[in-house]
């Protein structure tokens, strides 16, 4: 890509990134809807089993007890951050950062993800679970596992271009 080319688009290139995430994620839960009935469990290790879930919440299933606003509610909040994030992919400059756009395709791959799964079925597909003995952490799927490497990615930007400023003062 050009040097102009780049000043021109910034790091809109990465929106691959994003479009991956939700074509691996709904082709996951495509191939656990087929495949299990709800609540059904198969262990594949002493520590992790595939289930099917519905999540009509948010992050450990917050709100999933609320009469059904919240579904629109994440719907536009997760349009919003996406176009947000397009904006901002636009002005970055992709020769000299690419964990921070890395990052917020992968958070925004994460978040359209769910939010086609809220779209289609009121409620989003979680079939991953991870437990330790008796302990079971909240199941989560392909998309949160994308957000999760994206606020990662963010953070890590952050603090490294904290050290870049602060070797400059």
């Amino acid at each position: 890509m050009s040097i102009t080319t780049a000043a021109k688009h910034g790091a809109l290139n990465w929106l691959w990134l994003a479009a991956g995430v939700v074509a691996l994620d709904q082709l996951s839960k495509w191939a656990v809807v087929r495949s299990f009935a709800l609540y059904e469990v198969v262990t594949l290790l002493p520590v992790l089993d595939f289930t099917r879930l519905h999540n009509t919440g948010a992050a450990f299933s917050l709100l999933a007890g609320a009469s059904g606003w919240q579904r629109w509610f994440f719907v536009a909040l997760a349009g919003g951050v996406s176009i947000a994030i397009t904006l901002w992919l636009r002005r970055i400059d992709p020769v000299r950062q690419r964990l921070l756009p890395a990052g917020l395709a992968l958070v925004m791959g994460g978040a359209l993800g769910n939010v086609i799964d809220r779209l289609w079925h009121g409620h989003v597909i979680d079939f991953i679970h991870v437990h330790w003995q008796q302990n079971y952490f909240p199941a989560f799927n392909v998309a949160d596992i994308a957000i999760t490497i994206g606020a990662g990615l963010l953070i890590l930007d952050s603090l490294l271009d904290s050290r870049r400023h602060g070797a400059r003062a």
